[in-house]
């Protein structure tokens, strides 16, 4: 997979929105203003969130994916030839973690949070469609 398929897959989070806080092409997509995926300029896959260390590890032991260069150790870095599926997992989870800890003001200034399985129907429609 590439950065087209992510940066498509991220797009259909309601309120994300696609970022580069530091230059040099950087994909970090955020939601309320706090990151919960990014793709560094090397295309070396993507980093996201997960909702402890121990998840991380379990994770990075399992061979899903790899540490995540500098982010927290919750942090893991999906390689670029991961399953469809399990990628689309491990956005969905991220978003919904970073997008849960919002403040309440923020939360309610966001578009309605939608069922990550339609979400997922909807970007399979619209790169089939």
């Amino acid at each position: 997979m590439g950065r087209a398929t992510i940066n498509a897959m991220c797009a259909v989070f309601p309120g994300a929105v696609d970022t580069d806080p530091w230059g040099d092409g950087h994909d970090a997509w955020k939601v309320g203003g706090k990151m919960f995926a990014c793709m560094g300029a090397s295309d070396d896959g993507v980093s996201v969130k997960t909702d402890s260390i121990e998840t991380a590890t379990m994770l990075i032991d399992a061979g899903v994916g790899r540490k995540a260069r500098y982010f927290h150790r919750s942090w893991i870095n999906l390689p670029l030839d991961c399953a469809e599926d399990q990628l689309w997992q491990r956005l969905a989870v991220s978003y919904r973690i970073v997008r849960s800890a919002l403040p309440a003001r923020v939360r309610t200034e966001l578009p309605p949070e939608e069922d990550p399985a339609l979400l997922h129907s909807r970007y399979r429609a619209a790169r089939t469609g």
